[in-house]
């Protein structure tokens, strides 16, 4: 796999650094990890939210990154895009307060977000992090298994 990452041209890279980048500000502004004015936190940030936050942004944009045309080649759209989203949405709600959360607030209430919701986080991190390792090593492996002939 990291023969086909070295293989990537500047503009794929690109994407991945602004992805990543982009991925970092848009979970953790709203989720008061960067505080903000407009977003706050009843309840502060755990010591595992930046690490998986940062594992997360880098996965994102390397998977992104794999969507961007090369000239030459024809990859098509598959399962792994949809998986890579959601691994980034469980990232978002593993990292927010539990309580500032507004489906588990509704769902559980303000007690139960704080006792059922908030010692799940960690889980649903963890498992973010799998689905985007795991959509990204499928799009990689796609590009080794199936290289599009040169014309």
């Amino acid at each position: 796999m990291t023969a086909v990452l070295a293989s990537w041209s500047r503009r794929r890279w690109l994407v991945a650094l602004g992805t990543g980048a982009a991925t970092v500000l848009v979970i953790a502004l709203p989720t008061a990890l960067i505080p903000t004015p407009v977003f706050g936190r009843e309840v502060p940030p755990t010591a595992w939210a930046w690490p998986v936050l940062l594992v997360t942004s880098v996965l994102s944009g390397l998977l992104v990154a794999t969507y961007v045309r090369e000239p030459g080649a024809d990859l098509d759209v598959d399962r792994a895009g949809r998986t890579g989203v959601l691994g980034g949405l469980l990232t978002f709600f593993a990292v927010g307060c539990p309580v500032c959360n507004k489906l588990a607030l509704l769902a559980l209430g303000y007690t139960g977000a704080l006792q059922w919701f908030g010692p799940i986080q960690p889980y649903l991190g963890a498992f973010g992090v799998v689905l985007l390792a795991w959509a990204l090593w499928v799009r990689l492996r796609g590009e080794v298994a199936c290289p599009v002939p040169s014309t």
